[in-house]
């Protein structure tokens, strides 16, 4: 394959020769050879393929089978009821909904979903992805009938839907990330089991999901088409215990893998922090998410070196409920981006898809922009550029914060814009997205 007459993001024009699956090849103009399938640009920008490093692809494939419960598609208790009222069931006999917060109807429990639909058993994921709220019906199935309030906890692994909905193949989401550009997940997923491993190794193998995936799990001594990075756990305010987190990294760093702590709170990071002072890091330990930084701990976590992992993308997205429900002298904490690069700490990003929206180009723009969707701007002084926005995504799995170059011996994992250079930094969006190469093969064409 030749892809001729682009331009890097530099503006420098270039065409790149591909060869079983990479680069092998880099001028500012080459010729085709007889049979080699050309791919012209038309001078436009060709960039690597963007890698979202922190997504959920198994929930996010459900999700595309599941009704909104919540903002925006959702507002009010009425709209919610008349959502589940309207709703069919699926082909597994559940209705699916997602995205409940409290500013739609108050607090969610069984009688009031009970009161919406009774006839089906409904279950309903909260817009944390930390609980699931079930009708009667639905708590019977699972055999919880004398469940109190329906509202089941951090309790996927117990009730089989860790990884959700085992059916749900992940081609449609496959093709939706191959439609924004994306070449690469790191799926954030915890606790993955063997089950859950060979899930992935299927979809590959069988084709049904073209991007080369990232697993925060543990390795194991099979062979796999996917990789495995640092080891994923959550933290929850009311269950921080130190030596508990002390000995879990021990233990995974003994294992020659890194640790990546899920810290959406002050008490959370600061938490791991101090277990990370006491064991010691290493390469590839990470923060996923840092939703809350306080300016004494910037310095300090530069010093630990550990990678954060974050999601601008709700700033957006929730940015009018944090403005509402978080104290005013907090609200510079939130999702920071600028300070953690200024205070010299490696930051990318991940949509968290399906709890944030899968597009990666509205992160970027979020990340640039600051601004909530009735247009208040929040934490304006963690804008970044739109280049810098733009880079989180350009890191691989293994060194998230280093933007890959297109160059030979690199993968041929490249992102062909309908636009020059200037055009894609001022509208970073997916509806520029024309051509997606992964390893070679066109997964995309618009």
């Amino acid at each position: 394959m030749l892809v001729m007459n682009a331009v890097d993001l530099d503006g420098t024009p270039m065409s790149l020769r591909v060869q079983s699956g990479s680069i092998v090849e880099r001028a500012q103009s080459l010729t085709g050879r007889p049979g080699e399938v050309v791919v012209d640009a038309d001078r436009c920008t060709v960039i690597p393929g963007l890698h979202d490093h922190h997504i959920h692809l198994r929930s996010s494939a459900a999700a595309l089978d599941s009704i909104a419960l919540g903002p925006p598609a959702v507002s009010t208790r009425q709209a919610a009821a008349i959502a589940l009222r309207t709703a069919r069931t699926r082909a597994d006999g559940w209705i699916r909904a997602v995205g409940y917060h409290e500013s739609v109807g108050g607090e969610l429990n069984r009688d009031l979903l009970d009161a919406w639909r009774a006839d089906a058993p409904v279950r309903v994921q909260h817009s944390s992805g930390a609980l699931w709220i079930l009708n009667s019906a639905g708590l019977k199935l699972l055999g919880e009938a004398g469940h109190s309030d329906g509202r089941l906890f951090r309790r996927d692994r117990d009730i089989g839907w860790n990884g959700d909905d085992a059916g749900t193949s992940l081609t449609a989401v496959g093709k939706r990330l191959s439609s924004l550009g994306v070449t690469g997940c790191t799926d954030a997923t915890p606790d993955m089991n063997s089950s859950s491993i060979a899930f992935f190794d299927e979809e590959i193998h069988t084709g049904r999901f073209k991007q080369i995936l990232h697993l925060l799990a543990l390795r194991n001594g099979a062979e796999h088409r996917v990789t495995f990075g640092p080891v994923k756990r959550i933290l929850d305010d009311t269950d921080l215990v130190f030596d508990d987190l002390v000995a879990w990294i021990l233990d995974v760093h003994g294992q020659d893998q890194s640790i990546a702590v899920h810290c959406v709170s002050v008490p959370q990071l600061v938490l791991t922090m101090t277990a990370l002072r006491s064991t010691g890091t290493r390469p590839g330990d990470r923060i996923e998410h840092a939703a809350m930084v306080p300016d004494d701990v910037l310095s300090e976590l530069a010093a630990l070196g550990v990678t954060v992992v974050t999601s601008p993308n709700f700033v957006s997205e929730r940015g009018d409920r944090y403005l509402l429900e978080v104290p005013r002298s907090e609200h510079d904490q939130l999702w920071r981006v600028a300070s953690l690069m200024r205070s010299g700490v490696p930051t990318v990003a991940g949509t968290d898809a399906p709890f944030g929206d899968i597009d990666p180009w509205a992160c970027m723009r979020a990340a640039r922009s600051r601004t909530t969707r009735s247009g208040s701007i929040l934490g304006v002084h963690e804008r970044v550029h739109s280049r810098r926005a733009l880079e989180m995504f350009l890191g691989t799995a293994d060194f998230p914060n280093r933007p890959r170059e297109l160059q030979p011996g690199r993968p041929a994992d490249l992102c062909i814009l309908s636009a020059p250079p200037a055009t894609v930094l001022t509208e970073l969006s997916a509806d520029m997205v024309r051509t997606t190469i992964i390893r070679g093969e066109v997964v995309f064409e618009r």
